[in-house]
């Protein structure tokens, strides 16, 4: 097991060192996403129908590279990623204080066997104290955070979040009264960083390509016995949502984008035709292209094409016609979370300070209880 040690001359950067020079403005709230792949960061503060992000940070730090061989963090992928958290603690002390903030890890930590000496360098160089959390959560805070695209005439939602070292599929259901809970949930083992190192040639073979679409036919198999989403998908009763680095990508190519932009991807809806349309059209990009490609770019090469291979993999698995495109997932759930704990409690309220984004004028509010769910 390896461990890690580095002496440092200074102090990790404070988070909270300063006061805020306008007492009246709106109290800032934080959340980062260290994922398998990336590290994300957003800052925030609440509106009377959402929130206004004040500062985002996203780097891709590959911290799961390598963790299909001996479920080690390597040296390399922990001294990129705490480089990333120092410049997101560096953030945060600019944006002091920050009102709540909650900072969590997800599928490379859980696997890791030697997480607990790569927790502990983060907190001694950084300041930030990562929560490593379930696959269950992990699915819970997607949901959250793509709540605002559901739409108010379909009241179930599949939510498919492919991340970097494991996919969550999500079933959500929004009731009468506007609550949204969720029904079922599974995840799948693998995301774009394991099946990119399973399948390391430049190209990505068709068996191999083939071999994830099956493996993912098979997972799902058992989800789908218990719920029947198959039929529900088929009667036009279920939204499909997709949030990831591929679904983004895919939106954009779609869209045939100069280069990438949030506004334009976050929220459009994808026909069954146009995925497949975008996902040939990134396969005959070939790996140089896709590289050199606006929207895709050398880092997200590879992963797009193991990406792509699982969003096939479901779209040939249910009859899906059609996928909402989120830029949004664990960050904005987590921020969400955060808001809506502080508008509950009444020692916290104060007269003009926006509401939460569930309330009345969302229609909106989420249940955080699971109801059936599997594969926890």
């Amino acid at each position: 097991m390896q461990k890690w040690h580095k002496k440092t001359e200074t102090n990790p950067p404070a988070v909270m060192p300063r006061q805020n020079d306008n007492p009246s403005a709106a109290p800032n709230y934080a959340a980062i996403d260290l994922g398998t792949n990336s590290c994300r960061l957003v800052i925030a503060t609440p509106t009377p129908t959402s929130f206004r992000i004040v500062e985002t940070f996203s780097k891709i730090t590959r911290l799961g590279e390598g963790i299909i061989n001996n479920n080690e963090l390597s040296r390399a992928a922990v001294r990129r990623t705490v480089g990333a958290l120092k410049v997101c603690a560096g953030v945060l002390a600019e944006y002091a204080p920050i009102y709540k903030s909650r900072f969590v890890a997800t599928a490379a930590c859980r696997r890791a066997v030697n997480c607990q000496p790569f927790l502990d360098l983060v907190k001694k160089e950084t300041g930030l104290a990562l929560e490593i959390i379930s696959s269950k959560e992990e699915s819970r805070l997607a949901v959250v955070g793509c709540i605002p695209l559901l739409s108010r005439n379909i009241k179930r939602a599949l939510v498919f979040d492919i991340g970097g070292g494991s996919t969550e599929i999500s079933l959500a259901r929004t009731t009468n009264s506007g609550n949204t809970f969720i029904e079922g949930f599974v995840s799948l083992p693998y995301g774009v960083v394991t099946v990119s190192e399973a399948f390391p040639s430049q190209e990505m073979t068709d068996l191999a390509y083939n071999t994830i679409i099956e493996r993912t036919h098979k997972l799902l198999s058992e989800f789908e016995e218990k719920y029947h989403i198959r039929e529900a998908i088929a009667n036009q009763e279920i939204q499909v949502i997709g949030t990831s680095g591929t679904v983004t990508v895919l939106g954009a190519v779609h869209l045939n984008l100069p280069r990438y932009n949030r506004s334009a991807v976050d929220g459009i809806a994808m026909s069954r035709q146009d995925i497949d349309n975008t996902i040939a059209k990134i396969k005959r990009l070939g790996d140089e292209g896709r590289k050199k490609h606006p929207c895709i770019g050398a880092p997200k090469a590879d992963l797009t094409m193991a990406g792509c291979a699982i969003i096939e993999g479901l779209a040939t698995f249910w009859p899906i016609s059609e996928v909402t495109v989120a830029d949004r997932g664990i960050r904005e759930g987590i921020l969400l979370d955060l808001m809506h704990a502080h508008k509950k409690n009444p020692r916290h309220r104060r007269r003009g300070r926006p509401r939460y984004p569930f309330g009345k004028n969302r229609n909106h509010k989420f249940d955080t209880k699971f109801k059936g769910a599997a594969n926890d």
